[in-house]
């Protein structure tokens, strides 16, 4: 739904959206583009989480001679930065080749324009293999890698409003005098951390998914700042906060789990570090 409503058209509200999604694709085209990431998911939460905490160890080594020492808010920023960076060189592919899968079928019409010869409506990909091959054949390493700057602007700053406010609602929602946070704290701080990061970089996001979704058929955008120009001069500053709903209501229960699991796994390698210790 978030990137038929921010790259596609003729969806409306987020309601038309799902209803012309099941009636035209049924159930199926709910989970277009699903098996990439689901299969680099793993591989890429572990570089951000892992990026992001060994950064803030190395920050507090060299600050306070401590790697167990509380982080500052500039560490906390400085360490989600660097995470939101490192991410964007997986994150980006796997982006491209879910959007592009997804938006194949969009139907598309534009007067005076020549369309590739593939019919729109039809498939373009048979699959997330054969669509990255695709477009590494005919883009190159710079076709898979479209949409980075736009990547960039919305990571970098989004994983700042991401760890920063999860570790300040964690330590609201933890009672005074507990040695750890409750899962239930883990939970919700993750949540509360995901719905407002999801929703502050919703507009960076647009630009991102229209990018990526830009070359199905034909290329509209020279760039970041071309798509940003043509997107505000063709539908006004509200086309920048398409797929807000779905963004932070996607976000809380995708970042609550994610977190709680990273904190239960973590508790969980601790503890057995300690039975395994002489």
């Amino acid at each position: 739904l978030q990137t038929r409503l921010q790259a596609g058209q003729g969806y409306g509200n987020t309601l038309k959206c799902f209803l012309t999604v099941y009636r035209n694709e049924s159930v199926t085209g709910f989970f277009k583009g699903m098996s990439f990431p689901m299969a680099t998911t793993g591989l890429y939460s572990s570089v951000v989480f892992g990026v992001f905490s060994s950064t803030q160890r190395f920050l507090s080594q060299l600050r306070h001679g401590d790697t167990a020492a509380a982080p500052s808010l500039a560490d906390m920023t400085v360490a989600s930065s660097v995470a939101g960076f490192v991410s964007v060189a997986i994150g980006t592919p796997v982006d491209l080749v879910k959007i592009r899968l997804q938006m194949q079928t969009q139907p598309y019409s534009k007067a005076n324009v020549k369309l590739k010869p593939t019919a729109p409506g039809s498939p373009v990909y048979r699959g997330p293999i054969h669509c990255f091959w695709t477009i590494l054949q005919k883009e190159g390493v710079a076709g898979i890698y479209r949409g980075t700057v736009a990547m960039l602007l919305r990571d970098v700053p989004g994983y700042c409003v991401y760890f920063i406010p999860y570790a300040v609602f964690l330590d609201w929602a933890t009672p005074e005098g507990c040695i750890s946070p409750s899962p239930f704290s883990v939970w919700l701080a993750g949540g509360i951390a995901g719905a407002i990061s999801w929703g502050l970089c919703t507009p960076m996001d647009v630009v991102k998914s229209r990018l990526q979704a830009d070359g199905v058929y034909l290329n509209q955008y020279k760039g970041t700042l071309d798509c940003i120009l043509q997107s505000y001069q063709n539908e006004g500053l509200k086309v920048f906060f398409r797929g807000l709903t779905v963004n932070t209501v996607r976000g809380f229960p995708s970042s609550a789990a994610m977190f709680l699991g990273y904190e239960l796994s973590l508790k969980a390698m601790k503890r057995g570090q300690t039975e395994t210790s002489p």
